[in-house]
């Protein structure tokens, strides 16, 4: 029974893969799709090792696919040495650029502090992976939204200590092993973000200052104005 229930589930996941790439093969050169298939093999290869999960996978190859239409050589889960492994490792003549997928998900042992939580997380892959790239990139789905700390919206020459040593608290409050230098929050740079439309199979790209500006509002609903909401209830009444 458990071996009928294992099986079953390699074939979801082979199903959820190849639906997936029949849906991004379309209408694109035969090389993108070749290239395409080949990081969806390595990706059930991984599953079946159990390293891998589908919802996170989905995520990588949607956003491999205009990398390679780009013209980049794209590897999935790469390892960077020191037990620290990227989801995306693109390459392109002499440039690398790193994407992190997140998820959304938060583990229960944060149910208390998913907020705090999250913002340590992308704060510390900001400053951890950008480190081992030319460029660094987040991507995440369109329902989910990214706690980007503010202090990597500022080009670094304008980061003070003070914001260098908040963010290397944060961090330190949740990874510890291995820790974040202040060095790395310093010099870290998040070019870009890959917003994902997995419905659809696409994927936009938006500025990070663009994109802080655009959910400020949500993180800081006290700056939506006492006004502003009060008419809300009322119209929605």
């Amino acid at each position: 029974m458990a071996s009928d229930l294992e099986g079953d589930r390699y074939r979801h996941f082979e199903l959820d893969i190849e639906n997936l790439l029949d849906k991004l093969c379309e209408n694109v050169d035969p090389e993108v799709e070749q290239r395409l298939k080949k990081l969806g093999e390595r990706l059930i290869s991984l599953y079946h090792k159990r390293l891998v999960k589908i919802n996170h996978s989905v995520m990588e190859l949607i956003c491999a696919k205009p990398l390679i239409a780009r013209d980049y050589e794209v590897d999935i889960e790469h390892y960077l040495g020191a037990n620290l492994t990227c989801d995306i490792y693109a390459v392109k003549g002499n440039g690398v650029l790193i994407v992190e997928v997140e998820t959304g998900y938060t583990p229960p042992n944060h149910a208390l502090d998913p907020y705090m939580y999250n913002k340590a997380r992308i704060g510390s892959k900001i400053a951890r992976y950008s480190s081992h790239s030319n460029k660094f990139a987040l991507a995440t789905p369109n329902y989910n939204i990214l706690h980007i700390p503010s202090v990597f919206s500022k080009p670094p020459r304008f980061r003070t200590d003070k914001d260098v040593e908040e963010i290397k608290k944060l961090c330190d409050a949740y990874y510890e092993q291995p820790p974040i230098t202040e060095k790395q929050i310093r010099e870290s740079i998040l070019q870009s973000i890959h917003i994902l439309d997995i419905d659809n199979g696409q994927e936009r790209e938006i500025d990070p200052e663009i994109y802080q500006n655009l959910i400020s509002n949500v993180e800081n609903p006290d700056s939506i104005g006492r006004n502003e909401y009060k008419n809300h209830v009322i119209s929605s009444n």
